[in-house]
């Protein structure tokens, strides 16, 4: 039996049915640009790639033959900087051409001359002036010319590297694709809403709303400055119900996937570097700071080009990374996973009102959705579009009051070829961004990951690359705090539990001020 859905204030539509037959929405508040990453947005340099990782494959003809396109793209999604690379991508293979010239007509040579030292006799029957060159020298001349052509073939072979090594790594750096779906600009389109909103006319209504770091404080279930001085900024504690409620979303999550067909693994929270690097994921932001948890190296580690570790951000990491440099089983397809995980985020950034509390932590649990599907649009669009559904089935139980959006090009990110949010209402927030905050999101990656991470599948006897989706089934801390929020009922200071998490909660229904 799958969950229980809330009644919504409007039936949710399939996403390829509604972005076929819904109007064009108005665009938001120019209020919700600013959480869009900075305007001058440009991938790191690649990881420091050990010899055991895979060997990524980017399709650079593709590249080649579409300077433009991928170069529009780059600008579309504030990528500016990358947007010169298709066009210095033609640039360096041009060169790496006219070596390959260079060092056929050297080898062209070498064999001549190997000819004429081995059997002068035969070399008379050559017409090639350069033959004819090679049959008035001397042998000791012969061998010095020798000499200097393996020379020069060596210094062509390693400019060839070095420019086959520039391409790559510019190649790298250049964002996916976009689908037509996505809306161009920095301005999501709205293509549904879940559940009535619990206060339609403000102005009107005496309902006394408080934040969540409020109420966990005068429940007793969070506690910010104990962790403040364990851990620092960014941590919390949960206590009593508070945990007891993390345990039940991650419960309720897992099951309502489990029910529809997504195969559960416990994953590693430790990765290599360049597994997330080769899922989009980049140590450092373009102004240097850290966005992900290294683990230090010793400098012998360093020397012997020992793999480095990182905390994994998110499960789709160690997910996509436990197909790395495999070949999976057609018949296998689509694989669909869901993983329960602690997530590490260094979270650059000032510290301020709009992350306060749990909405911006470093470290937190979340359920995340993965699968590789057939290399087509039809069949990855329906898995995006089941977990849409899921995301907003749950959600919807919890009585939230949230809006599904399709993300524009600037929100993308590096890997993402479309991407839809789902936000909640946060009474808090309501100053910020209309009280509109992330809870979940779901992005169809088509080849970018696998190409990278090289896993492949045989399909009519060919090895191709199948697509990746990925997707958040439930962030705990946000939705934890969207339940404290909505469910707050200040007459007698109590926080209703949404009915399909009470079998996790003791059937309790209330969580009420007796921790003081």
């Amino acid at each position: 039996m799958r969950p229980a859905v809330a009644s919504a204030q409007r039936p949710f539509t399939c996403l390829r049915c509604l972005l076929k037959t819904s109007p064009r929405r108005p665009a938001l508040s120019p209020r919700y640009s600013t959480r869009l990453r900075p305007p001058e947005h440009l991938q790191p340099a690649p990881t420091r790639q050990p010899t055991t990782a895979p060997k990524a494959v980017i399709d650079l003809k593709h590249i080649r033959q579409n300077p433009d396109l991928y170069a529009q793209n780059c600008r579309e999604r504030n990528y500016h900087a990358a947007a010169a690379f298709p066009a210095r991508i033609n640039d360096l293979f041009a060169q790496w051409q006219a070596k390959q010239r260079d060092g056929r007509g050297l080898r062209e040579k070498s064999n001549l001359l190997r000819r004429q030292l081995a059997d002068p006799g035969q070399s008379r029957d050559d017409a090639d002036e350069e033959a004819a060159g090679f049959r008035s020298m001397t042998r000791e001349q012969l061998l010095d010319e020798a000499r200097n052509i393996k020379t020069d073939l060596a210094s062509i072979t390693d400019a060839e590297s070095s420019l086959a090594a520039e391409m790559q790594r510019l190649a790298l750096a250049i964002p996916n694709l976009t689908s037509d779906a996505t809306p161009r600009g920095t301005e999501p389109r709205v293509l549904s809403y879940i559940n009535d909103h619990p206060e339609p006319n403000p102005s009107s209504s005496d309902r006394v709303w408080r934040s969540h770091s409020h109420i966990g404080a005068e429940l007793g279930i969070l506690d910010f400055a104990g962790a403040a001085s364990t851990s620092g900024w960014g941590w919390y504690y949960l206590l009593d119900e508070a945990a007891q409620l993390e345990q039940a979303l991650v419960s309720y999550a897992l099951t309502a996937a489990t029910r529809s067909g997504w195969r559960q693994v416990s994953p590693p929270s430790m990765v290599y570097s360049h597994i997330a690097g080769a899922c989009g994921f980049q140590p450092r932001d373009t102004n240097g700071e850290t966005q992900i948890y290294t683990i230090a190296q010793a400098a012998e580690d360093v020397a012997r080009n020992k793999p480095e570790l990182c905390m994994a951000g998110t499960a789709e990491i160690p997910l996509a990374g436990m197909k790395a440099d495999t070949i999976l089983d057609e018949a296998e397809l689509p694989l669909k996973r869901v993983a329960a995980s602690r997530c590490y985020r260094a979270e650059a950034g000032a510290r301020g009102g709009d992350t306060k509390g749990l909405y911006r932590v470093h470290e937190f649990t979340k359920v995340e959705l993965f699968a590789w599907s057939h290399p087509d649009s039809d069949t990855t669009e329906e898995i995006f579009e089941e977990m849409v559904d899921l995301q907003t089935e749950l959600l919807g139980s919890l009585g939230l009051h949230c809006r599904v959006l399709e993300m524009p090009t600037t929100d993308l990110g590096a890997s993402a070829i479309r991407k839809c949010d789902i936000e909640a209402f946060f009474p808090s927030r309501r100053e910020r961004n209309e009280g509109w905050g992330e809870v979940t999101s779901a992005s169809i990656c088509t080849d970018y990951q696998t190409r990278r991470l090289a896993t492949r599948t045989r399909i009519d006897g060919k090895l191709v690359y199948p697509w990746t989706v990925n997707g958040t089934a439930m962030a705990v801390p946000r939705v934890l705090a969207a339940i404290l929020e909505n469910g707050w009922d200040e007459s007698d200071m109590s926080v209703t539990i949404p009915e399909v998490l009470r079998p996790w909660m003791d059937g309790r229904e209330k969580i009420g001020p007796r921790h003081r």
